[in-house]
């Protein structure tokens, strides 16, 4: 595996690879790797001949300046885990390289970004919007892989795409979990012990709301999974939010949840942002 820490050797790569005839596919992470990560890079690996993954924590995207400071870095274990599942570039810059100068754009990405993480964390969406454009620029990738843990952020990247016009396909991926349903997350590893155990509630409830949902509205769907995590443990839910799949709308509060419908939640556990979804 080639770790590249400049935009210019990482394009001297891609040219190269592309040279040849390969195909390329790019995973951007911001590293902490777990085996969610390896499952997009597995999926690259299968479907791709030459796999670039981007591990950088993107300032930018970051609205809450502490947990910019929090995220865990771990950049010899991401090393390694990128090595075992077969990667061929791993792309590890400094924000300077990223950004020699600010980045002052600013994305038109419209309704997709205005709810759920878009109005609890403003301006994070721009900031995804401007290191992902990046990244496909450098690399111009055949195919980009995203898990659906971050299922709106998914929307909003397909947004992006049609706005700066990026020529690729965007693949993304079924959340991994653990054996005991909790979604995987780089954040996971901050839950003390108490909350670990707490923190599969979240899906355990998702999925009782699919039973629920059989006998009752969107509304009353939203209340009993919001009011069942709030009463369990110390769980405090931010938002849950039953939308339209594709365009990440709010639905008829009175209409039964059914397919093309997903629930997306998150969750305080322990002072822990944790996020999640389910499809209807």
């Amino acid at each position: 595996m080639n770790v590249i820490r400049t935009v210019s050797g990482l394009r001297r790569a891609v040219a190269d690879a592309k040279a040849k005839g390969a195909t390329v596919g790019l995973v951007p992470t911001m590293g902490a790797l777990h085996a969610g990560h390896v499952s997009l890079i597995d999926r690259a690996r299968k479907e791709c001949d030459f796999v670039v993954v981007s591990d950088f924590v993107n300032p930018t995207q970051f609205n809450n300046k502490e947990d910019l400071v929090t995220y865990p870095r771990t950049e010899a274990a991401d090393c390694e885990k990128m090595e075992k599942a077969g990667v061929d570039v791993a792309f590890i810059p400094s924000v300077e390289e990223i950004y020699p100068e600010p980045d002052t754009r600013v994305f038109d990405l419209g309704p997709v970004a205005e709810v759920m993480e878009g109005a609890m964390r403003p301006g994070h969406f721009n900031g995804v919007a401007q290191i992902v454009s990046k990244l496909f620029a450098i690399v111009e990738p055949d195919k980009a892989y995203f898990g659906e843990k971050d299922f709106q952020q998914i929307a909003v990247i397909r947004r992006m795409v049609e706005l700066e016009g990026f020529k690729l396909e965007i693949v993304d991926c079924p959340i991994l979990r653990e054996p005991d349903g909790l979604a995987m997350s780089s954040r996971n590893v901050r839950l003390d012990a108490v909350h670990r155990e707490l923190a599969p509630a979240i899906n355990r409830i998702l999925r009782e709301s699919i039973d629920f949902a059989l006998t009752h509205s969107v509304e009353e769907t939203e209340r009993f999974v919001a009011g069942t995590i709030n009463s369990t443990g110390d769980l405090e839910t931010e938002y849950y939010q039953i939308v339209d799949s594709l365009t990440m709308q709010p639905v008829d509060p009175s209409a039964r949840p059914c397919k093309g419908m997903v629930g997306c939640v998150t969750v305080y556990c322990g002072g822990v942002r944790l996020i999640d979804n389910i499809k209807y």
